[in-house]
Protein backbone atom coordinates (compact mmCIF):
# COMPACT_ATOMS: atom_id res chain seq x y z
CA UNK A 1 0.00 0.00 0.00
CA UNK A 2 1.49 3.38 -0.93
CA UNK A 3 2.48 5.91 2.15
CA UNK A 4 1.74 9.28 2.33
CA UNK A 5 2.14 11.96 4.53
CA UNK A 6 -1.20 11.72 7.27
CA UNK A 7 -2.01 8.20 5.46
CA UNK A 8 -4.64 7.29 7.81
CA UNK A 9 -4.43 4.17 9.41
CA UNK A 10 -5.20 0.85 7.83
CA UNK A 11 -6.60 -1.21 10.27
CA UNK A 12 -9.66 1.40 10.59
CA UNK A 13 -12.91 1.54 8.48
CA UNK A 14 -12.90 4.93 6.68
CA UNK A 15 -15.77 4.89 4.59
CA UNK A 16 -16.03 7.46 1.80
CA UNK A 17 -19.60 8.74 0.01
CA UNK A 18 -18.80 9.62 -3.16
CA UNK A 19 -20.68 13.17 -4.74
CA UNK A 20 -23.50 10.80 -6.12
CA UNK A 21 -24.56 9.59 -2.40
CA UNK A 22 -23.18 12.03 -0.14
CA UNK A 23 -25.89 14.52 0.38
CA UNK A 24 -23.84 17.51 -1.18
CA UNK A 25 -25.77 19.83 -3.01
CA UNK A 26 -23.81 20.39 -6.46
CA UNK A 27 -23.92 23.68 -7.95
CA UNK A 28 -25.69 25.58 -5.60
CA UNK A 29 -23.98 24.28 -2.00
CA UNK A 30 -23.02 26.99 -0.01
CA UNK A 31 -19.84 28.20 0.94
CA UNK A 32 -18.59 27.02 4.21
CA UNK A 33 -18.11 29.00 7.05
CA UNK A 34 -15.43 29.05 10.13
CA UNK A 35 -11.20 29.66 10.49
CA UNK A 36 -9.17 27.29 9.49
CA UNK A 37 -9.00 24.57 11.97
CA UNK A 38 -12.05 25.40 14.01
CA UNK A 39 -14.27 22.09 14.44
CA UNK A 40 -17.58 21.64 15.82
CA UNK A 41 -18.24 18.39 17.26
CA UNK A 42 -22.21 17.50 17.49
CA UNK A 43 -23.37 15.10 19.73
CA UNK A 44 -25.66 14.91 23.46
CA UNK A 45 -24.40 17.58 26.21
CA UNK A 46 -24.10 14.62 28.70
CA UNK A 47 -21.81 12.71 26.35
CA UNK A 48 -19.62 16.05 25.86
CA UNK A 49 -19.47 16.48 29.50
CA UNK A 50 -18.88 12.83 30.34
CA UNK A 51 -15.07 11.03 30.38
CA UNK A 52 -16.05 10.23 26.43
CA UNK A 53 -16.51 13.59 25.94
CA UNK A 54 -13.39 14.77 27.61
CA UNK A 55 -11.65 12.06 26.00
CA UNK A 56 -12.77 13.44 22.43
CA UNK A 57 -12.00 17.32 23.33
CA UNK A 58 -8.79 16.10 24.74
CA UNK A 59 -7.44 14.78 21.62
CA UNK A 60 -8.68 17.56 19.71
CA UNK A 61 -7.28 20.99 21.47
CA UNK A 62 -3.96 18.61 22.05
CA UNK A 63 -0.85 20.75 21.21
CA UNK A 64 0.65 20.68 18.17
CA UNK A 65 4.18 19.52 18.26
CA UNK A 66 7.23 21.69 17.85
CA UNK A 67 5.52 25.32 18.85
CA UNK A 68 7.64 27.22 21.78
CA UNK A 69 4.04 27.59 23.59
CA UNK A 70 1.16 25.48 23.95
CA UNK A 71 -1.13 25.90 21.24
CA UNK A 72 -4.51 23.92 20.14
CA UNK A 73 -4.77 21.69 17.21
CA UNK A 74 -8.17 22.98 16.97
CA UNK A 75 -10.44 25.65 18.08
CA UNK A 76 -13.46 23.10 19.21
CA UNK A 77 -16.95 24.03 19.86
CA UNK A 78 -20.17 21.56 20.33
CA UNK A 79 -23.99 21.14 19.86
CA UNK A 80 -26.31 19.21 20.30
CA UNK A 81 -28.21 16.57 17.57
CA UNK A 82 -31.89 18.64 18.04
CA UNK A 83 -29.54 21.82 18.11
CA UNK A 84 -27.44 20.89 15.23
CA UNK A 85 -29.87 23.37 12.02
CA UNK A 86 -28.82 25.15 9.33
CA UNK A 87 -26.78 27.94 11.35
CA UNK A 88 -24.38 25.04 11.78
CA UNK A 89 -24.30 22.67 9.21
CA UNK A 90 -22.05 24.52 6.94
CA UNK A 91 -19.51 24.41 9.29
CA UNK A 92 -16.39 23.82 7.59
CA UNK A 93 -15.45 20.49 10.05
CA UNK A 94 -17.34 18.45 11.71
CA UNK A 95 -17.32 15.80 13.69
CA UNK A 96 -20.78 13.48 14.12
CA UNK A 97 -21.38 11.48 17.11
CA UNK A 98 -23.80 8.45 16.77
CA UNK A 99 -23.76 5.95 19.74
CA UNK A 100 -26.83 3.65 19.05
CA UNK A 101 -26.58 -0.50 20.41
CA UNK A 102 -29.11 -1.49 18.22
CA UNK A 103 -26.95 0.01 15.10
CA UNK A 104 -23.47 -0.69 16.20
CA UNK A 105 -21.66 -3.02 17.41
CA UNK A 106 -18.19 -1.28 16.89
CA UNK A 107 -16.70 1.84 16.60
CA UNK A 108 -15.96 3.14 13.72
CA UNK A 109 -15.21 5.86 11.32
CA UNK A 110 -17.03 7.11 8.24
CA UNK A 111 -16.43 10.37 6.27
CA UNK A 112 -18.42 13.09 4.08
CA UNK A 113 -17.32 15.51 1.93
CA UNK A 114 -18.77 19.08 1.21
CA UNK A 115 -22.19 17.40 2.77
CA UNK A 116 -23.78 20.45 3.91
CA UNK A 117 -21.53 23.04 2.39
CA UNK A 118 -18.35 23.57 0.33
CA UNK A 119 -15.14 23.05 1.05
CA UNK A 120 -16.31 20.74 4.07
CA UNK A 121 -15.12 17.69 5.66
CA UNK A 122 -17.56 16.08 8.06
CA UNK A 123 -16.15 12.69 10.21
CA UNK A 124 -19.02 10.35 12.17
CA UNK A 125 -17.87 8.40 14.99
CA UNK A 126 -20.29 5.70 15.13
CA UNK A 127 -20.17 3.55 18.62
CA UNK A 128 -22.56 1.21 20.26
CA UNK A 129 -21.72 2.91 24.07
CA UNK A 130 -19.48 5.41 25.31
CA UNK A 131 -17.33 3.36 27.10
CA UNK A 132 -16.55 1.87 23.49
CA UNK A 133 -16.41 5.50 22.12
CA UNK A 134 -13.35 6.38 24.60
CA UNK A 135 -11.66 3.85 24.11
CA UNK A 136 -11.61 4.19 20.18
CA UNK A 137 -10.91 7.91 20.32
CA UNK A 138 -8.24 7.13 22.51
CA UNK A 139 -6.70 4.44 20.45
CA UNK A 140 -7.28 6.32 17.31
CA UNK A 141 -6.84 10.27 18.26
CA UNK A 142 -3.77 10.95 16.58
CA UNK A 143 -5.63 9.59 13.19
CA UNK A 144 -8.54 12.29 13.77
CA UNK A 145 -5.59 15.10 14.07
CA UNK A 146 -4.10 14.06 10.93
CA UNK A 147 -7.46 13.75 9.22
CA UNK A 148 -8.83 17.05 9.75
CA UNK A 149 -5.10 18.53 9.72
CA UNK A 150 -4.79 17.10 5.81
CA UNK A 151 -8.43 18.46 5.15
CA UNK A 152 -7.20 22.09 5.79
CA UNK A 153 -3.48 21.85 4.07
CA UNK A 154 -5.64 20.43 1.17
CA UNK A 155 -7.68 23.92 1.06
CA UNK A 156 -4.37 25.87 1.77
CA UNK A 157 -3.12 23.86 -1.35
CA UNK A 158 -5.93 24.93 -3.58
CA UNK A 159 -5.29 28.60 -2.01
CA UNK A 160 -1.71 28.21 -3.71
CA UNK A 161 -3.41 27.10 -6.98
CA UNK A 162 -4.76 30.44 -7.29
CA UNK A 163 -2.33 32.88 -5.83
CA UNK A 164 1.21 31.76 -5.14
CA UNK A 165 4.77 33.62 -5.67
CA UNK A 166 5.30 33.75 -9.45
CA UNK A 167 9.30 35.32 -8.54
CA UNK A 168 10.01 32.54 -5.98
CA UNK A 169 8.90 29.67 -8.58
CA UNK A 170 10.79 31.39 -11.42
CA UNK A 171 14.01 31.70 -8.95
CA UNK A 172 13.63 28.10 -7.64
CA UNK A 173 13.24 26.58 -11.54
CA UNK A 174 16.73 27.91 -12.21
CA UNK A 175 18.34 27.58 -9.34
CA UNK A 176 16.88 23.96 -8.71
CA UNK A 177 15.06 22.89 -11.35
CA UNK A 178 12.35 22.43 -8.81
CA UNK A 179 8.58 23.92 -8.70
CA UNK A 180 7.56 25.38 -5.71
CA UNK A 181 4.58 27.02 -4.50
CA UNK A 182 4.61 29.80 -1.74
CA UNK A 183 1.84 32.07 -0.55
CA UNK A 184 2.18 35.60 -2.46
CA UNK A 185 3.13 37.57 0.34
CA UNK A 186 6.53 36.85 0.99
CA UNK A 187 8.16 38.74 -1.59
CA UNK A 188 11.46 39.63 -0.35
CA UNK A 189 13.30 37.49 -1.90
CA UNK A 190 17.65 36.28 -1.51
CA UNK A 191 19.20 33.88 -3.63
CA UNK A 192 23.04 32.62 -2.89
CA UNK A 193 24.58 29.59 -4.31
CA UNK A 194 22.85 26.30 -3.05
CA UNK A 195 20.36 28.74 -0.96
CA UNK A 196 16.57 30.45 -1.52
CA UNK A 197 15.48 32.28 0.85
CA UNK A 198 12.19 34.00 0.58
CA UNK A 199 9.98 36.14 3.43
CA UNK A 200 7.43 38.73 4.17
CA UNK A 201 9.90 41.16 5.76
CA UNK A 202 9.31 43.88 3.11
CA UNK A 203 6.13 44.64 4.58
CA UNK A 204 6.87 47.60 7.51
CA UNK A 205 5.73 47.61 10.40
CA UNK A 206 5.45 43.76 10.58
CA UNK A 207 5.80 41.96 14.05
CA UNK A 208 5.48 39.03 12.62
CA UNK A 209 7.94 37.46 9.97
CA UNK A 210 7.16 34.52 7.88
CA UNK A 211 10.02 32.56 5.76
CA UNK A 212 10.56 29.75 3.58
CA UNK A 213 14.00 28.29 2.76
CA UNK A 214 15.33 26.09 -0.01
CA UNK A 215 18.90 24.52 0.26
CA UNK A 216 20.92 21.55 -1.06
CA UNK A 217 24.07 19.85 -0.62
CA UNK A 218 25.22 16.56 -2.22
CA UNK A 219 23.73 13.12 -1.22
CA UNK A 220 26.56 10.97 0.17
CA UNK A 221 24.50 7.97 2.23
CA UNK A 222 21.79 6.87 4.31
CA UNK A 223 23.41 8.22 7.09
CA UNK A 224 22.24 11.74 5.97
CA UNK A 225 19.17 11.24 7.01
CA UNK A 226 20.23 11.10 11.38
CA UNK A 227 19.03 13.33 13.67
CA UNK A 228 23.26 14.55 14.27
CA UNK A 229 23.32 14.87 10.77
CA UNK A 230 20.18 17.42 9.83
CA UNK A 231 21.35 19.75 12.84
CA UNK A 232 24.97 19.66 11.65
CA UNK A 233 23.98 20.64 8.04
CA UNK A 234 20.94 22.56 8.93
CA UNK A 235 23.47 25.38 10.93
CA UNK A 236 26.25 24.79 9.01
CA UNK A 237 24.02 26.22 5.92
CA UNK A 238 22.31 28.70 7.81
CA UNK A 239 24.50 30.28 9.87
CA UNK A 240 26.51 31.06 6.58
CA UNK A 241 23.28 32.62 4.77
CA UNK A 242 21.17 33.79 7.47
CA UNK A 243 23.12 36.26 9.46
CA UNK A 244 22.49 39.44 11.74
CA UNK A 245 24.90 42.05 12.98
CA UNK A 246 27.69 41.43 15.29
CA UNK A 247 28.15 37.47 15.40
CA UNK A 248 24.32 36.81 15.43
CA UNK A 249 23.35 34.24 12.82
CA UNK A 250 20.76 31.46 12.46
CA UNK A 251 21.29 27.99 14.99
CA UNK A 252 19.09 25.36 16.17
CA UNK A 253 17.90 24.42 19.06
CA UNK A 254 19.76 20.71 18.88
CA UNK A 255 17.66 19.74 22.36
CA UNK A 256 14.24 20.41 21.03
CA UNK A 257 14.11 19.00 17.65
CA UNK A 258 12.56 15.65 16.63
CA UNK A 259 13.37 13.93 12.77
CA UNK A 260 11.18 11.08 11.70
CA UNK A 261 11.23 9.04 8.61
CA UNK A 262 7.91 9.39 6.46
CA UNK A 263 7.07 9.66 2.62
CA UNK A 264 5.39 11.73 -0.48
CA UNK A 265 4.40 10.60 -3.86
CA UNK A 266 5.79 7.60 -3.13
CA UNK A 267 9.29 9.13 -2.03
CA UNK A 268 10.94 8.80 1.31
CA UNK A 269 10.95 12.27 3.18
CA UNK A 270 12.93 12.90 6.66
CA UNK A 271 10.40 15.51 8.49
CA UNK A 272 12.32 17.46 11.23
CA UNK A 273 10.39 19.98 13.92
CA UNK A 274 12.30 22.32 15.99
CA UNK A 275 13.19 25.41 17.48
CA UNK A 276 15.77 27.87 15.70
CA UNK A 277 17.41 30.71 17.27
CA UNK A 278 19.74 34.05 16.52
CA UNK A 279 22.93 33.35 17.96
CA UNK A 280 23.89 36.41 20.55
CA UNK A 281 20.32 37.64 19.97
CA UNK A 282 16.76 37.60 21.90
CA UNK A 283 15.27 36.32 18.09
CA UNK A 284 13.71 32.76 17.94
CA UNK A 285 10.71 30.46 16.99
CA UNK A 286 9.56 27.40 15.32
CA UNK A 287 10.22 25.55 12.24
CA UNK A 288 9.64 22.90 10.13
CA UNK A 289 11.83 21.10 7.86
CA UNK A 290 11.22 18.26 4.91
CA UNK A 291 14.18 16.79 3.38
CA UNK A 292 14.70 14.43 0.40
CA UNK A 293 16.51 12.76 -2.36
CA UNK A 294 17.51 14.27 -5.85
CA UNK A 295 17.79 10.96 -7.36
CA UNK A 296 18.62 12.87 -10.75
CA UNK A 297 21.37 15.06 -9.64
CA UNK A 298 22.56 13.40 -7.02
CA UNK A 299 21.64 15.74 -3.70
CA UNK A 300 19.43 16.62 -1.12
CA UNK A 301 16.89 19.04 -1.21
CA UNK A 302 15.80 20.24 1.81
CA UNK A 303 12.93 22.61 2.35
CA UNK A 304 11.83 24.63 5.31
CA UNK A 305 9.41 26.98 6.71
CA UNK A 306 10.12 28.96 9.85
CA UNK A 307 8.10 32.31 11.98
CA UNK A 308 9.26 34.84 13.99
CA UNK A 309 5.75 35.73 15.86
CA UNK A 310 7.33 36.76 19.38
CA UNK A 311 3.49 38.35 20.18
CA UNK A 312 1.23 35.93 18.72
CA UNK A 313 -0.08 32.75 18.34
CA UNK A 314 1.66 30.36 15.67
CA UNK A 315 -0.48 27.75 14.74
CA UNK A 316 -2.17 29.07 10.83
CA UNK A 317 1.25 30.55 10.25
CA UNK A 318 3.08 27.76 10.42
CA UNK A 319 0.81 25.33 9.10
CA UNK A 320 0.16 27.53 6.01
CA UNK A 321 3.36 27.84 5.29
CA UNK A 322 4.02 24.04 5.88
CA UNK A 323 1.65 23.41 3.45
CA UNK A 324 3.88 24.98 0.94
CA UNK A 325 6.64 22.49 1.24
CA UNK A 326 3.97 20.05 0.00
CA UNK A 327 4.07 21.90 -3.40
CA UNK A 328 7.90 20.85 -3.80
CA UNK A 329 8.29 18.85 -7.62
CA UNK A 330 12.06 17.34 -7.77
CA UNK A 331 13.13 17.06 -11.38
CA UNK A 332 12.06 13.51 -11.36
CA UNK A 333 8.42 14.86 -10.43
CA UNK A 334 8.29 16.84 -13.32
CA UNK A 335 9.01 14.85 -15.90
CA UNK A 336 5.65 12.78 -15.13
CA UNK A 337 3.39 15.02 -14.46
CA UNK A 338 2.05 18.45 -15.43
CA UNK A 339 4.10 21.27 -14.18
CA UNK A 340 1.48 23.17 -12.59
CA UNK A 341 -0.75 20.02 -11.00
CA UNK A 342 -0.53 20.30 -7.25
CA UNK A 343 -1.53 16.62 -5.96
CA UNK A 344 -4.15 16.60 -2.54
CA UNK A 345 -2.39 15.16 0.52
CA UNK A 346 -4.27 12.01 0.36
CA UNK A 347 -7.08 12.15 3.60
CA UNK A 348 -8.42 9.05 3.54
CA UNK A 349 -7.31 5.25 3.51
CA UNK A 350 -7.98 2.92 0.36
CA UNK A 351 -7.86 0.24 1.69
CA UNK A 352 -11.49 -0.90 3.79
CA UNK A 353 -10.51 -3.34 6.51
CA UNK A 354 -12.89 -4.42 9.33
CA UNK A 355 -12.50 -3.65 12.57
CA UNK A 356 -11.42 -7.34 14.49
CA UNK A 357 -12.68 -6.91 18.23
Amino acid sequence: MKKYLFLLLAIITFTGCSDKNSGAAGLFTQTSVGLPYELLVVCNHDLWDAPAGRALNDVLTSDIPGLPQSEASFRVSQTSPSAFSHLFKPYRNIIDIQIDPARYTQSKFKYTRDKYASPQMVLTIQSPNATDFQEFVEKHGQTIIDFFTSAEMNRELDNLKKSHNRAFLDSIQKKFDCDMRIPASLTAIKSRDNFLWASDMNHGGKETIMNVVVYSFPYTDKNTFTHEYFVKKRNEILKKYIRGKEGRYMTTDSLLVTVKDNSFRDRYMQEARGLWAMENDMMGGPFVSHSFVDEVNGRVIVTEAFVYAPSTKKREMMRQLEASLFTLKLPADKQIENSMQIPEIIIEDTVKTDIKK
